[in-house]
């Protein structure tokens, strides 16, 4: 009886195959897909550079339409912070934004991690629901969260409406859901063996997921936590009725400064494209600080 041996790919056969499943993965050609990412890339920096640009640059010049600036200053810069009133709107943004994120994101991974490794009744309608609620528009509950809150005021002697921690209610009714939503598919991921053997080493659940789950899990709590600030640093819709000057967010801060400059003889457009990088700079920075975990926790799932 003849041995049958294997054959051994060799170093050209391998560099043959890698080329190929490169040509196979290539869905257009080089030359058409740079001219595609550079016009996509100046779809995106042409309008930032000209903010900044523009925020350098007088309001006269800005208001003429020069796109250059002929005397670069940082007034504008200087200005907001009095006449946006922009520190306080920052302040209240960080507080409900930064809040919801962090007790979304630990809130829905102690829910995910019961949903998922345990069974008892009722468990696919709540996952169903959580689904569900990603389908209703905020914009049709915006009325119904303002009469229960003015209802829950009227009745308790509680004011809701115009404080902080009301608009941190609203945006973490929002944010759970989806925040959940990422974490159960995230932990569906993660492999049941180490559960199991810190369980026979006699960890409580409470110990499994402060000590195991949590540690495995910052990519999707990342995630989760992420989608949930922005929620709350964008939002306008339910800020501007939620609040007062005194909770009023930075994205209401805005909404409201740009206006009272319509109409003006010269609105101050260097003060307002300012206004609006020093909102963008906290967002930034937040993605560039957690962009490994972003994209592990993005991608997670979908292999399995």
């Amino acid at each position: 009886m003849s041995a049958v041996t294997p054959l051994k790919s060799t170093g050209a056969g391998t560099r043959r195959s890698r080329s190929q499943q490169a040509q196979i993965m290539r869905l257009l050609p080089r030359p058409l897909l740079v001219v595609i990412l550079a016009v996509l890339l100046a779809f995106v920096l042409i309008p930032v550079v000209y903010i900044l640009l523009a925020s350098v640059n007088s309001d006269i010049a800005v208001a003429r339409g020069d796109f250059w600036p002929t005397a670069f200053t940082m007034e504008n810069y200087s200005k907001i912070w009095t006449t946006v009133a922009l520190g306080r709107g920052l302040a209240n943004s960080v507080i409900v934004a930064g809040g919801v994120a962090l007790v979304c994101a630990f809130l829905a991974v102690a829910t995910a991690y019961v949903l998922v490794r345990f069974q008892f009744r009722g468990r696919l309608t709540f996952l169903r629901g959580l689904l569900a609620l990603q389908s209703i528009p905020g914009t049709l509950l915006l009325l119904p969260v303002f009469v229960l809150f003015s209802s829950f005021a009227t009745v308790t002697g509680v004011q809701v409406i115009g404080t902080r921690w009301g608009l941190f209610i609203t945006y973490l009714t929002f944010a759970l859901p989806f925040s959940t939503w990422v974490m159960v598919t995230y932990l569906r991921g993660l492999p049941r063996e180490l559960e199991e053997a810190a369980r026979i080493d006699g960890a409580s659940s409470w110990r499994i997921l402060t000590r195991i789950v949590v540690p495995l899990s910052w990519p999707g709590i990342v995630v989760s936590g992420i989608f949930a600030f922005l929620l709350g640093w964008n939002d306008v819709l339910f800020a501007s009725i939620m609040t007062n000057p005194d909770s009023r967010t930075a994205a209401v801060a805005l909404q409201v400064f740009g206006a009272t400059q319509e109409g003006g003889a010269i609105p101050v457009y260097g003060q307002m494209m300012a206004a609006a990088l020093v909102c963008a700079l906290p967002v930034v920075v937040l993605y560039l600080i957690f962009q490994r975990y972003l994209v592990g926790g993005l991608t997670a799932g979908g292999v399995k």
